[in-house]
């Protein structure tokens, strides 16, 4: 009985760390249905370029939460970061609800509104390199399965982040049921405004939380960072995943623009509210079949082939949609399961395997900055697509003819096949407690080129390291990292 209390309390610090995630699918999803709602209110008063303006704010403020928090995590702690975020996510969501120009101007509101999710944004970005970091290292301490270290980090991070997507897209909803046509202004700051809400619970959630054990005896907090050598050490492998994270990113953030395609043609073109949140909610459930199950299928074929095999499978269902979309259009119904089942691949493999890859790759006491850097590369790749979509739609001939509807899916379908390769040939398999054979081998690492490895850890006068049987059985190690 004590042993399942200390395996389900374990699990339970593990989404405590992943959880906030949360609030980045709910921040990202929601802010559509907002920009639905002030289109409709403020109508011509609006710019015309709110929209891809508003999101490109975001994303900028997603990267430089991801960079100094990345550096912040590894220096002063992962609950440190945590616990700052979660503030900064917080008072942001409630300043963007309350955002308003002088005299009730229109171009006042969008302004506040932009720098309020550019500041919100630092704070989903800090999550990254802090809550994913301090989970994967929750993942391997005593009390977790081995057989499912993989499957708690994966639902405790990228499935939240899924599910805010959900729950972004039936809260307007919901708010448009209670307060109707009339009352949209309260509709969309309190879709905004209720974000505090999961910031605020997982706040609470952290406060009695401790540093991972792996971070406590890894960490260079109180030690110099030997750059150029974690640069020779780690620089391929963090290559693979942030240029496999650049085109997830890439492809992944623009194909909302398919969901339109759906629901126009279900509905005939019906702007009715409750129609147009209806099937956002629908699309959305779109990538929980994805990252449920693939959570389980993770810790059997391991990060890198599960990714490699959604990347294969999304690809193969993209050629078929673009080869098919005219026939699939024409029955809309097969056209939204296909869809489905591409978006599902897509979290079935990167979506719930980079951020793994990422966390678990490099060493703990540079683990924040490997991840921060990594996510951040990814994010520039949604900014990129962002503005680069547009353009290849209209280079194909316009979204209103079939060339110009397929032209991202066979583009996207095609680097779905390219990042299948680049994960095969520059990313390492990871076993189970492989964190910690690594941290073994880059203190080796570190003893060979002559740096002072008893700096590390975060109590000075911690009891020195001695290597675990795994290095004294097996010389093998050693002879790797020599290599």
């Amino acid at each position: 009985m004590s042993q399942n209390r200390g395996s389900l309390y374990q699990v339970s610090l593990i989404f405590a760390c992943g959880t906030a995630l949360f609030s980045d699918g709910y921040a990202n999803g929601v802010i559509g249905s907002v920009n639905t709602l002030l289109k409709r209110i403020y109508t011509t008063d609006i710019p015309t370029s709110y929209s891809t303006t508003l999101s490109s704010l975001a994303f900028a403020g997603t990267v430089v939460g991801m960079l100094s928090f990345g550096y912040l995590s590894d220096r002063y702690g992962r609950k440190f970061g945590m616990m700052t975020a979660t503030v900064i996510v917080a008072l942001f969501s409630g300043l963007s609800a309350a955002s308003s120009g002088a005299h009730h101007s229109v171009k006042g509101l969008v302004s506040m509104l932009s720098a309020m999710r550019f500041l919100l944004g630092i704070g989903v970005g800090a999550e990254y390199p802090c809550g994913s970091v301090a989970a994967s290292e929750q993942s391997e301490e005593s009390g977790v399965s081995q057989k499912a270290q993989h499957r708690w980090f994966a639902l405790a991070t990228n499935s939240m982040i899924d599910f805010g997507f959900v729950v972004a897209a039936f809260v307007p909803l919901v708010l448009w049921w209670i307060f109707g046509d009339n009352h949209l202004r309260a509709v969309w700051r309190l879709s905004l405004g209720l974000g505090i809400i999961p910031a605020a619970a997982v706040f609470v959630w952290r406060l009695k939380m401790e540093e991972p054990s792996h971070y406590k005896k890894n960490s260079m907090a109180n030690a110099p960072t030997p750059y150029l050598l974690i640069f020779r050490r780690y620089w391929l492998e963090w290559t693979g995943i942030a240029l496999t994270w650049f085109i997830y990113d890439f492809i992944t953030y623009q194909f909302g623009i398919y969901s339109s395609t759906i629901v126009d043609t279900i509905t005939g073109g019906n702007s009715s509210l409750s129609v147009v949140f209806g099937w956002n909610v629908v699309i959305n459930l779109f990538y929980m079949p994805g990252t449920l199950g693939g959570a389980f299928v993770v810790d059997i074929l391991g990060p890198k082939y599960t990714m490699i095999t959604g990347l294969v499978c999304q690809a193969i269902i993209g050629f078929i949609m673009s080869g098919l979309y005219k026939q699939l259009t024409n029955h809309v119904a097969a056209f939204a399961v296909v869809y489905g089942i591409f978006l599902s691949f897509g979290e079935l493999g990167p979506g719930n395997c980079l951020g793994l890859l990422a966390a678990k790759t490099g060493p703990t006491a540079v683990r924040g900055k490997f991840y921060g850097l990594a996510a951040a590369v990814g994010k520039i790749g949604a900014f990129v697509g962002t503005w680069a979509f547009p353009a290849i739609i209209d280079d194909f001939g316009g979204s209103a003819t079939d060339r110009g509807a397929t032209g991202p899916f066979w583009i996207g379908s095609g680097l779905a096949v390219l990042s299948a390769l680049v994960t095969f040939f520059l990313i390492r398999p990871l076993s189970h407690d492989g964190m910690v054979e690594e941290d073994e081998k880059f203190r080796a690492y570190l003893e060979e080129n002559g740096y002072d490895v008893s700096q590390l850890g975060l109590v000075a006068d911690a009891a020195p390291f001695e290597p675990t049987a795994s290095i004294e059985k097996d010389p093998s190690l050693i002879k790797e990292v020599e290599a």
